[in-house]
């Protein structure tokens, strides 16, 4: 079992900056792939970053060359840096770990993009 807690989100002006962060915690030996989904309202939760155990990362369009994913391998943690941020990117971003055959999901934190 993997455990994870997010942290970092709030509410930002249109081309501000925020960095989320998730640390996990339980059978973290095993997680091969971790990242970031975010949901917004009315719609169905989506792929922002994914960063797998050997470095390799992918994003969703929407955010390339605005997001940045990293991992902290002696801190058990994952970091979404977001730049350029849009009212588009208002939403709940769920933090996200694949560790063998399972898949565990953090509870969520707001990110809010608005004047």
């Amino acid at each position: 079992q993997v455990q994870l807690v997010e942290s970092g989100g709030g509410l930002v002006q249109p081309g501000g900056s925020l960095r989320l962060s998730c640390a996990a915690s339980g059978t973290i030996f095993s997680i091969n792939v971790m990242g970031w989904y975010r949901q917004a309202p009315g719609k169905q939760r989506e792929l922002v970053a994914v960063i797998s155990s050997g470095g390799p990362t992918d994003y969703a369009h929407s955010v390339k060359g605005r997001f940045t994913i990293s991992g902290d391998n002696a801190k058990n943690t994952v970091h979404l840096q977001m730049n350029s941020l849009k009212p588009e990117d208002t939403a709940v971003y769920y933090c996200y770990a694949r560790a063998g055959p399972y898949d565990s999901w953090g509870q969520g934190t707001q990110v809010t993009v608005s004047s």
